[in-house]
């Protein structure tokens, strides 16, 4: 069913002025002019085409249609205020669903995580893999991807743009690098990620590329690649309080 648009700011400001019985004291309320009150109020008397305040001797009387309406809409008032704080409720919510490649969760993100709940016993985390997956249709609050930047979504850098080479011998290829000998022609090795690759060079299958954030060995030489790890969400989840504070901590 299609809703009647309903003239908010107006019934906000008429819910005021019903309530002080003054136009002026309505626009201290509101922090506006009483001048402004009373355009709002004319404005929705035009629409509804009733009258709604009386001017008598003793100051502004509510006519009998506005006395009609308005324990209704007060009521509905006080239903915007539940749906906003049950709105707010969520980004409050001591839960969150994280999506994250193995490899970076179990050399990066669960000590912290484990930090994170020692410090905040009262949190629940799933984990979930990420492949590029929706964040709505996964219910997601944040991410951890092997990209160029954060594209349309916010987000932070977690460690330098760099990768290691690690082993020795024929190349192993996993998909954010695909072709390391810098031909067209495969790999010997292919795996499916760089967990595995660094796995597979360090059991003696040959040498992969790996992101520097992977590799716990201060003999290793980074060099740069346009790619590195970034924690990202959309602006909504960006901005939530919890989001926020676990961002704050995974990257202090």
């Amino acid at each position: 069913m299609k809703r009647t648009h309903l003239p908010l700011n107006a019934l906000r400001v008429f819910d005021a002025a019903a309530r002080h019985l003054s136009f002026t004291r309505a626009a201290d309320e509101l922090a506006v002019t009483p001048a402004a009150v009373g355009q709002q109020i004319r404005a929705l008397e035009d629409m509804l085409g009733v009258v709604l305040f009386r001017r008598t001797p003793k100051g502004l009387e509510l006519t009998d249609e506005a006395n009609a309406g308005l324990e209704a809409l007060r009521i509905g008032f006080l239903h915007f205020e539940d749906a906003v704080q049950a709105m707010q409720a969520g980004q409050s919510s001591l839960v969150y669903t994280i999506a994250c490649p193995r490899d970076v969760f179990a050399t990066w993100l669960a000590p912290r995580l484990a930090a994170y709940r020692a410090a905040n016993p009262d949190v629940r985390i799933s984990l979930v893999p990420d492949a590029g997956i929706d964040f709505t249709e996964a219910n997601l609050d944040l991410a951890v991807r092997w990209v160029e930047g954060p594209g349309d979504l916010e987000g932070v850098q977690l460690g330098e743009a760099a990768r290691v080479t690690v082993g020795e011998g024929p190349w192993i290829a996993w998909p954010g690098d695909a072709l390391p000998g810098g031909s067209n022609e495969p790999a010997p090795l292919s795996v499916g990620d760089a967990g595995q690759a660094l796995a597979a060079a360090r059991a003696g299958l040959g040498r992969a590329r790996v992101p520097a954030l992977l590799v716990d060995d201060d003999a290793a030489v980074p060099e740069a690649c346009r790619f590195a790890y970034w924690l990202v969400a959309p602006l909504p989840q960006w901005r939530q309080k919890k989001v926020k504070a676990l961002v704050a901590f995974l990257t202090s």
